[in-house]
């Protein structure tokens, strides 16, 4: 059978349907139990949890897909012309998270450096590869491809930023649930009824967005390419539809299970030494942006917890629909997430060949 076909054997769709209703399973009893982000975190959870028991499931990624491209539209919705305004006049703030962020990697790929190169024996270019790109604070499967045209060891690189991505997404929420901090977004969508007529509109126009992103390559096409689309129709003052709410839930579930299922039992066996590490790492990192997030908080005068999940060391999805759902500055966290991942795409490969340069002359 042809690989594409066989992604979509009986088997295949069993268990992603199955892996689906576990995770809708899990995402209304997290509703029930009152966690923060309960379609995302509760689906996460329970897949990563079986996943690593060894329990065969699968994400759909047309689903993974749709879900990108219904959260880039939501997000979308919020950039209207005050709020283009008011990104547009933080471009100083956005340059500083962009750097911070730049350099919170580099710190964490040379800790990582140096803390295993005695215990994982790789040539010298390769440990600086994938301490490198490990480091970086991007998109896994994007840093993952990058490193592995640099010949890092792409398994460490992938386990690093899975991890990342994971403790952020589950820690941050809870610890704003713990403290009391929701609902201070003085900033909703600029619509908050669905029209059908607007809805099928802006499916239409977030959907070539989308398309025109992926055939150019460009990375997160089905979110990045859902979210411009949706702020040029927003910023030029249009209120076409808001989105449902059962349609945004659904959303958060398929990007929950995707994440969930990169935690294989093999992952567990990827260098454990090399995983605890990057959790205390991550852990760090979480607690050096709350202090980040509270100095830009004073100096922009927005509130602390917007910055902090602005220069968070999380994945931009996961990010964004933390504020969103939390209603905690979703435009503002967007616009920093959103520039710093093309900051890190653009400049992690030049910057990495910089230093090999430096490191080669070093050495002659």
């Amino acid at each position: 059978m042809p690989p594409l076909l066989s992604r979509f054997s009986p088997a295949s769709w069993t268990r992603a349907a199955l892996t689906l209703l576990l995770a809708f399973a899990a995402a209304r009893a997290c509703v029930w139990l009152g966690t923060p982000i309960p379609w995302m975190i509760g689906p996460l959870l329970v897949t990563a949890l079986v996943s690593v028991l060894g329990v065969a499931t699968e994400s759909w990624t047309p689903l993974r897909n749709l879900g990108q491209w219904v959260i880039g539209t939501a997000l979308g919705l919020y950039f209207t012309p005050e709020v283009g305004a008011l990104v547009a006049s933080l471009w100083w703030a956005i340059g500083l998270a962009v750097a911070w962020a730049l350099m919170l990697g580099l710190a964490f790929g040379t800790w990582l450096q140096r803390s295993h190169a005695a215990h994982l024996p790789l040539p010298a270019a390769q440990w600086r590869s994938t301490a490198y790109f490990a480091g970086a604070i991007g998109g896994a499967s994007e840093m993952t491809l990058i490193a592995e045209r640099q010949g890092a060891r792409t398994d460490l690189v992938a386990a690093a930023h899975s991890l990342r991505v994971l403790l952020v997404t589950v820690t941050i929420p809870f610890a704003l649930q713990a403290f009391g901090v929701h609902g201070i977004d003085t900033l909703p969508p600029a619509i908050r009824v669905v029209q059908p007529v607007g809805l099928a509109a802006l499916a239409a126009i977030t959907l070539a967005g989308a398309l025109l992103m992926q055939s150019l390559g460009r990375a997160n096409p089905w979110f990045m390419g859902a979210l411009v689309a949706t702020m040029v129709v927003t910023l030029a003052g249009e209120q076409w539809s808001a989105l449902p709410q059962w349609l945004t839930n659904a959303a958060q579930l398929f990007i929950g299970v995707s994440l969930g299922v990169r935690f294989t039992p093999a992952f567990v066996h990827t260098a454990p030494r090399w995983l605890a590490s990057v959790a205390l790492a991550t852990l760090v990192m979480m607690g050096l942006c709350a202090g980040f997030g509270w100095v830009m908080g004073r100096l922009t005068g927005l509130h602390p917890v917007t910055m902090l999940l602005g220069t968070a060391p999380g994945g931009i999805a996961e990010m964004a629909i933390t504020a969103k759902v939390l209603q905690l500055g979703v435009p503002v966290v967007t616009a920093f997430q959103v520039c710093r991942l093309v900051a890190v795409l653009v400049l992690a490969e030049p910057v990495f060949r910089w230093r090999e340069a430096r490191a080669t002359t070093a050495t002659c």
